[in-house]
């Protein structure tokens, strides 16, 4: 069957092998959408002004999709889809010709999605980006590849593509915020010279703000309010958002560093049964999303929100589950990222509402030959019932633990009762990521993450102040496990300065020598703050874009964090223990690990459980030659209690020595020569020092 439009476009049926549009030298452009209710769709082209030119009725239909080619259409070309079928929210079903739909397969589109009540209301076309047809012609790679780093030499840094370069002085004015601008050789330089191995990237897939922040003048900074799983977000481009981060990420590769994408699969902009119809919901409501269900039947006015955001994605149903694996094939094979971290991830995997261990979700990633062999990192939790999940995600997983980072926060801020606890999570949190199962490495450490305070205002406030997001303080979480020092905020104290520079070098210790995989939060090295807002979601502006002028306090903590990362990637003790109990890896060279309290003998029982004890140091060496002298031995010293302690050093066979190679106390020990010590140690008051075995 063929037809000439009005419009001078010739349609054939086309095919419905492939979802999306893709381009074909010689033949044309092949459409194809997932709509199963609908009674018409309609494909529409628009100019570069984004005019209407043609509107063209899709002559294709293969069971729940609908397809077409388009013989003049070629790669440049905007276009949307209008569904002609019955509109009946309580049914569950929007599908209207007035409302403009985002293609779900779209590679590009050519603006960002924009709330505008005044465009969206009768014909939304105006409010509406239009997706773009991508040439078939593939990107130069310039012959880089990816680089693979090993699970036990990563070290994730999370950023902001707008906020790490908004005020950056090195990058030109035109490219700050972008995609290029994060690629800029000045800035990789900086990455590089922290030692990290991956920057995990805040979301960058399209999205829109929701309309309520959109009212009162504010925006999804953040970005967690996808309406597009493919696309680059157009806010983060200057004239090709999709070639651009193609670019971003040849680049990164080209310096060994790899990219992660935080990803949300979990709810779309798009909300509960009052939000906009802006693409999945007119292809499909009834099943893309998730519906609570009442005396047997679905309440198609209820749907389930898992997430907090007012709609749950329903990845229990296979076109939708099939949209996520193309997304993240996508991803890794076109745009040649290196992993994902899921937010909310709980949500992903939930089939009949419930979490399922072994999901479809999961099946698929676990066998497919390209998804498999990517970084896969869960956010282990979401709100809906039984949503905590952490350690319950497959063996290939990577999961955040904020059971380290509560209990790190806790224990440095002095809370008693901690120390068993922080044992286990320095050691890789083994009551959680059980050994022979899972490696340890599984465990993701952070002390800060975007959510929440940073590092600097950790140890600045001991209460949100989030006012500036206009929720009268309500919003963000109460309990920070943050201290002052006794002053609220800045300070001009430099008893109260001193004491706060010392516990981000004990927390930041803490992270880079556990085992696990570290999360470092972009800023964090620097001395990054939020004034006190922990929920900095809607602060697009200099409450959340990092700060380059920095202090000589910054620059003193800067230095810090690149001797602990050099410190952790100089010795696998600090890495990847293989302890003789732990049968996940075979291997020979077994680490060791020692307990000792302060008096120099080992942790027994009764030491563990005094509630007043605050101080303990552990040695890491290696099982096999020990006595030779020929292998690392390393004593962390750690003192979270008010008052300086004497530490009795383990002995060592003659000729050896310990030796101090800093102490967190100390201002720059770090670049100091080692100082030998014999016997015993002083370590002040909240401190930490690191010795080594000359």
């Amino acid at each position: 069957m063929t037809a000439k439009s009005q419009h001078n476009f010739t349609m054939d049926v086309g095919s419905a092998s492939r979802l999306g549009a893709y381009y074909v030298e010689g033949e044309g452009t092949y459409f194809a959408v997932y709509c199963p209710d609908a009674e018409q769709v309609d494909l529409c082209l628009f100019d570069a002004d984004e005019q209407q030119i043609a509107q063209l009725s899709m002559p294709g239909k293969h069971g729940r999709i609908w397809h077409t080619l388009v013989k003049e259409v070629k790669p440049g070309q905007l276009y949307g889809y209008r569904i002609h079928g019955r509109y009946d929210p309580e049914a569950g079903l929007f599908q209207s010709p007035q409302k403009l739909l985002i293609d779900p397969y779209a590679k590009g589109l050519n603006r960002p999605v924009c709330w505008d009540e005044r465009f969206y209301q009768d014909d939304s076309q105006h409010m509406m980006p239009k997706s773009i047809v991508q040439p078939a012609c593939e990107f130069d790679w310039q012959d880089t590849a990816k680089p693979k780093v090993p699970d036990s030499d990563t070290i994730l840094y999370e950023l902001h593509v707008k906020g790490f370069t908004k005020n950056h002085p090195k990058v030109k004015k035109s490219l700050r915020g972008t995609y290029l601008g994060l690629c800029q050789p000045e800035v990789i330089e900086y990455i590089k010279s922290l030692g990290v191995t991956s920057v995990q990237l805040m979301p960058v897939m399209a999205f829109m703000s929701e309309p309520r922040l959109t009212e009162m003048g504010l925006s999804n900074y953040w970005g967690y309010n996808p309406i597009n799983f493919f696309t680059p977000d157009p806010r983060y481009g200057d004239k090709n958002s999709t070639e651009e981060f193609k670019i971003l990420v040849r680049e990164f590769h080209r310096h060994g560093l790899e990219v992660i994408m935080d990803v949300v699969f979990n709810h779309s902009a798009e909300a509960g049964i009052d939000g906009p119809v802006l693409s999945f919901r007119g292809f499909d409501n009834r099943n893309f999303y998730m519906f609570e269900t009442v005396d047997g039947k679905k309440d198609y006015s209820r749907y389930v929100n898992n997430t907090g955001c007012g709609n749950s994605i329903n990845l229990d149903n296979p076109y939708v589950l099939q949209l996520v694996t193309d997304s993240l094939r996508y991803w890794v094979q076109e745009m040649q990222v290196d992993g994902f971290r899921f937010d909310l991830a709980v949500s992903l995997a939930r089939e009949g509402d419930d979490f399922d261990h072994y999901s479809a979700f999961f099946k698929v990633l676990f066998q497919d030959p390209l998804l498999s062999q990517v970084k896969l990192i869960a956010e282990p939790w979401d709100i809906g019932w039984g949503g905590y999940r952490l350690g319950q995600f497959p063996e290939n997983w990577h999961e955040c633990n904020d059971k380290f980072r509560d209990t790190c926060r806790g224990f440095w801020r002095s809370d008693k009762g901690l120390l068993g606890d922080f044992a286990t999570r320095f050691m890789g949190s083994r009551d959680v990521f059980l050994k022979d199962l899972r490696s340890i490495n599984t465990s993701v450490n952070y002390i800060a993450y975007h959510d929440g305070f940073t590092l600097h205002d950790l140890v600045s406030y001991e209460q949100k102040h989030n006012q500036a997001n206009g929720e009268n303080n309500r919003d963000g979480h109460g309990h920070n496990l943050s201290r002052n020092y006794g002053v609220e905020g800045p300070t001009r104290s430099r008893k109260i300065n001193n004491v706060r520079q010392k516990q981000k070098r004990n927390l930041i210790a803490t992270l880079f020598l556990s085992q696990g995989t570290p999360h470092f939060l972009a800023g964090d090295e620097i001395g990054r703050t939020q004034t006190g807002n922990n929920n900095a979601y809607c602060q697009d502006n200099p409450i959340s874009w990092l700060d380059w002028q920095t202090t000589t306090a910054d620059e003193v903590l800067l230095d810090f964090v690149r001797f602990m990362i050099e410190l952790r990637h100089s010795s696998c003790l600090f890495r990847s223990l293989n302890l003789a109990d732990d049968n996940y890896f075979l291997s020979t060279h077994d680490h060791k690990v020692n307990w000792y309290h302060h008096s120099g003998s080992k942790m027994q029982t009764e030491h563990w459980h005094d509630y007043d004890n605050q101080t303990l140091a552990v040695e890491l060496s290696f099982q096999a030659y020990e006595d030779e002298g020929q292998k690392d031995k390393y004593l962390i010293i750690f003192n979270a209690s008010a008052t300086d302690t004497h530490f009795r050093l383990p002995k060592l066979p003659v000729g050896q020595h310990w030796y101090l190679l800093f102490d967190t106390s100390i201002v720059k020990s770090w670049r100091k020569r080692p100082k030998m010590l014999e016997g015993g140690y002083w370590q002040e008051n909240l401190s930490l020092s690191v010795l080594k075995r000359s």
